[in-house]
């Protein structure tokens, strides 16, 4: 595990349908640039293409408009879906961003989530992995400058490079997205990149985290390679006030919205069936944190434990809250969570409790230093010209005459 934990976003979007879409994504742009402004170190969007909630189809044109409004903050692709495209003009894009971001850019990727993208495209579900694993296989050389030729049952590749050299050497950072399935860890492995742990808060994924990870080692010792836990990326939703109670009463602005769009067509087990609030269910299974700075703080340390360590987590971004209170959750995530564990006040809190075990050597020589100057000030003056009340806050009652 790296000494600072990297702290970021992992945004599908997620927008209801009862607002503006072209509103709702310069929304998304403007949370990346309060995001680069508060010092968050990645942010990561998504590629959809149907069932209306996960409004941006291609993240590389979001992050070739957000990296002319942010300075530092780098930016990744999450994820992009590897059988919607031919491997070399995915290849050309991600190589371009590269180069217009100045190495800013990440390439996340992934089978494709929603079934029915796949549906529109005539891709059968059933060969989704098997095309991200073939294209992953040329995607890796191409990222690095290499020539390949490959031809497969849905692309073909002649002599295939890149014009332009990579501007990240020896490749932009790749990531590819896992859940519960050793599918990605396995992916991951036998190229020796990192891993965009999607699910690590759910009960399956969170108990797989330490299995896929070892997975991955595995797979990476058998094509010698080896993992780095620093590009290992945990994802899971957080809603942050000053109060759990804030917190709670917050979320209820979006989250049935949310759990009605996984439950009616992502078709994931988020919602409860049993009746119970939609809020225990979530806090009380570890998925999501909705509460104060301690309890966000709490489930990145339960997850540091359970992986083994990590070198992001990202905040899986949800629209729970309005806007207000979603930028101030970002805001607290920052101020008072993101320090625990990036030793941002290590310094600071030494000093402080070295200024306070030495505080009365230090004003001992304070006052002593003081009453020297008293001294020299009454030895050159006398006592006659100083008013009473002076002489008093001196503790010089008397005059030095009568004392003697």
């Amino acid at each position: 595990m790296t000494d600072r934990l990297r702290f970021g976003a992992f945004i599908a979007p997620f927008h209801a349908l009862d607002e503006n879409p072209t509103l709702a994504i310069e929304r998304d742009l403007d949370l990346v640039v309060l995001m680069d402004r508060l010092g968050y170190d990645e942010a990561w969007i998504g590629e959809h293409h149907s069932a209306g909630y996960e409004l941006i189809a291609s993240p590389e044109l979001f992050i070739a408009t957000v990296a002319e409004r942010t300075k530092r903050i780098r930016l990744g692709t999450g994820v992009s879906s590897l059988p919607y495209h031919h491997p070399l003009m995915l290849a050309d894009r991600i190589n371009q961003l590269d180069h217009i971001t100045r190495g800013r850019v990440m390439f996340g990727v992934g089978p494709g989530a929603l079934p029915s993208d796949a549906f529109m495209m005539g891709i059968p579900v059933a060969k989704q992995r098997d095309r991200m694993d073939e294209a992953l296989d040329v995607l890796v050389p191409l990222l690095r400058g290499e020539t390949v030729t490959k031809t497969t049952d849905w692309f073909t590749l002649n002599e295939a490079r890149l014009q332009m050299t990579p501007y990240s050497r020896p490749s932009v950072e790749i990531a590819v997205a896992s859940q519960v399935s050793p599918t990605g860890a396995s992916a991951a492995g036998r190229h020796g990149v990192g891993v965009l742990s999607i699910g690590a808060t759910q009960a399956g994924g969170f108990n797989a985290l330490a299995t896929n990870w070892a997975i991955a080692e595995e797979a990476a010792r058998d094509a010698g390679r080896t993992m780095d836990r620093s590009q290992w990326r945990l994802v899971g939703p957080m809603h942050v006030a000053r109060t759990t109670e804030e917190a709670r009463a917050q979320v209820r602005h979006g989250i049935e919205q949310w759990l009605y769009y996984f439950r009616e067509v992502a078709a994931l087990p988020l919602a409860p069936q049993d009746g119970s609030d939609p809020v225990d269910s979530l806090v009380n299974s570890g998925m999501a944190v909705v509460g104060n700075p301690d309890e966000a703080a709490a489930q990145i340390a339960r997850l540091q434990e359970q992986s083994g360590g990590f070198g992001a987590y990202l905040t899986l971004d949800t629209n729970w809250a309005d806007w207000a209170d979603k930028t101030a959750s970002y805001e607290l995530i920052a101020r008072h969570v993101m320090p625990r564990f990036q030793g941002s006040n290590t310094n600071r809190d030494a000093s402080l409790r070295w200024a306070a075990d030495n505080r009365p050597r230090f004003i001992g020589e304070a006052q002593k230093a003081v009453g020297a100057r008293v001294a020299q000030h009454v030895a050159q003056k006398g006592t006659d010209n100083i008013r009473p009340e002076i002489l008093a806050a001196m503790g010089l009652d008397k005059k030095p005459e009568a004392a003697e």
